[in-house]
């Protein structure tokens, strides 16, 4: 063992700073609960001074949770022995965690609360709920002492000798922007490093092992990826890069800082598939938190079952958005759905129920009309019914307009979109939709072409083979990529099958995009309206008389104005 003075020597200043930091806390919870949900606890701030003489008492938790650091001596040091084994083969124990940690540190979840495992190939752990949950109901409190924070890791962590040096290796990387995760990193590695001593040892001793995001994957799988996708992931891989330098960290063992199995990489992949970012009125800027217990809540795109906030004191609560019934998992956003390929890169998992992705046009250029106009990987969107955004169609006129030198209609489209003269643009895009819709269907053809040799290219080394040992033991993550690019593709061709120029297309482009003015009249008054062919052959329109004032249906009559076909 190396650096057992200066480690002890900074675990002794950590310890001292911790331990003056205010403890809050809350009461009221009765130790089981015989409802689907519990009564919220009374609000109170427990300070420091008060905890440890009230903690046999009335509060629920033990005065080892009291600060971060405060439990710990310089005797208790025992690293390479308690330290947890991070190799990706590693058992996870949920049990401990969930059925004794828990309880004992004062987290509180409603009956029917559990947490059960996908299957044993996906390594998947998530929290359900057995019991029918009343909306509005609390499902999952967490108090404070228990949520890692960025902003408290950042408070500690920063003042110790030399870590002016760690951070500027740091910077020097490049990960400047970074210090939110860098520090959350350190706090979990410092965690890690006192073991059993640390009040969150089962937790992480409960965490994930094997990862399946842009980090963990091989250069093989890279080469198998669409070009935005592989971009995504080379980012995150390179993020991890800089990131991951800690040698100069003064309190971090050499255990940790050259550990074989790079228990500093499994830490970045912690925080950055666990953490949200939640809005610190304290300090107003954003803090990056790790929630025990509730990080075990599943991604959900089209339904998500939590709604979480935070009290006055930083204590979590997750409550039921509506009636959840029981053997329903209990699900939140992690990001936008409408993004696939962000979804894989970061946190390592391919949602099947994603509606939508990123059409992948990366323009050789960027300007500010070009984002005036929407463009972002958030919004220039492929349905998976094959519809595709406005602001695909905005993007791909502005680069025709502007490669025809077209500078009037130019003027004209920006100054339309930025007044809302939805008539203008309408008129511009019918005017030159012959070479939008061309432009379109050349992108997608040429998308469509990468993406078959890729997809064959996977399959050339055996990934379409469950049984293949190749790829299970050199390129476990490439099936899910796989997977990904088969999505993309599908999505691909539903656009190309939904705006198909040829006569004999069902929905070609034109019937697709078409809009008719019809004028609406009742009794007494008329009004145009704009309406629209749906996917389902159906005619949604706006503008026209509307409703009754009262919201009932208003009976009119519609006449054909003009149509765009």
């Amino acid at each position: 063992m190396k650096n057992i003075s200066s480690a002890a020597s900074s675990l002794l200043v950590f310890a001292a700073f911790s331990s003056s930091r205010p403890t809050r806390r809350v009461e009221g919870f009765s130790s089981s609960s015989t409802t689907s949900s519990f009564a919220l606890p009374p609000y109170r701030h427990v300070s420091s001074s008060s905890a440890s003489s009230s903690a046999s008492s009335s509060s629920p938790f033990s005065s080892s949770s009291t600060s971060v650091a405060s439990s710990h001596s310089s005797s208790s040091i025992d690293y390479p022995s308690a330290i947890i084994d991070v190799s990706e083969d590693a058992e996870r124990n949920i049990m401990a965690f969930d059925l004794l940690w828990s309880a004992d540190r004062g987290l509180r979840r409603c009956d029917g609360f559990k947490l059960v495992e996908e299957d044993r190939e996906s390594r998947n752990v998530y929290a359900i709920t057995t019991l029918d949950v009343p909306r509005g109901s609390t499902v999952l409190f967490v108090p404070e002492d228990l949520i890692l924070s960025s902003n408290r890791a950042m408070g500690e962590l920063r003042i110790l000798p030399d870590m002016e040096l760690a951070e500027s290796t740091i910077t020097a990387a490049g990960g400047g922007s970074e210090y939110r995760q860098y520090y959350l990193m350190l706090k979990i590695l410092y965690e890690v490093q006192n073991g059993k001593d640390s009040p969150w040892y089962q937790w992480l001793n409960s965490l994930p092992r094997y990862f399946t995001n842009a980090p963990s994957m091989t250069d093989y799988c890279l080469l198998c990826l669409p070009p935005l996708m592989r971009k995504l992931a080379e980012e995150e891989r390179n993020n991890q890069r800089r990131l991951s330098d800690v040698r100069h960290v003064p309190f971090l063992m050499d255990d940790i800082k050259y550990h074989p199995r790079d228990l500093v990489r499994w830490a970045y992949q912690i925080v950055y598939t666990r953490s949200v970012s939640v809005y610190d009125e304290d300090t107003g800027d954003h803090d990056l938190r790790i929630v025990p217990m509730a990080d075990y809540f599943n991604h959900g795109s089209e339904y998500t079952e939590i709604d979480s906030h935070y009290d006055e004191y930083g204590n979590y609560y997750a409550t039921s958005r509506y009636d959840v019934p029981g053997g329903s998992p209990l699900r939140i956003q992690y990001a936008d759905p409408r993004n696939p390929s962000h979804l894989l890169a970061r946190y390592g998992f391919l949602d099947d129920a994603c509606p939508a992705t990123y059409c992948k046009l990366l323009p050789p250029t960027m300007n500010s009309d070009m984002l005036d106009l929407g463009y972002s990987h958030e919004r220039m969107l492929f349905y998976r019914n094959g519809e595709v955004s406005d602001e695909v169609w905005d993007i791909f006129l502005y680069n025709h307009l502007t490669s025809i030198n077209a500078n009037d209609d130019v003027r004209a489209l920006m100054d339309a979109h930025r007044s809302g003269d939805y008539a203008t643009k309408l008129a511009l895009h019918e005017s030159h939709y012959p070479a939008t819709s061309r432009a379109l269907l050349e992108h997608v053809d040429t998308f469509i072409e990468d993406i078959d040799r890729l997809i064959a290219k996977a399959e050339t080394i055996g990934v379409s083979d469950p049984g293949s040992i190749y790829v299970r033991n050199e390129h476990p993550r490439l099936p899910l990529i796989h997977r990904h690019n088969l999505f993309v593709r599908e999505t691909f061709q539903n656009v190309r099958d939904r705006y198909d120029p040829s006569p004999n297309a069902e929905n070609n482009w034109r019937d697709a995009t078409r809009v008719t003015l019809v004028m609406e009249c009742d009794e007494s008054e008329c009004a145009i309206a704009e309406c629209m062919l749906t996917y389902d052959g159906e005619w949604a329109c706006e503008g026209g008389l509307g409703p009754n004032p009262d919201g009932s249906e208003r009976m009119t009559t519609r006449t054909l104005i003009e149509s765009t076909t």
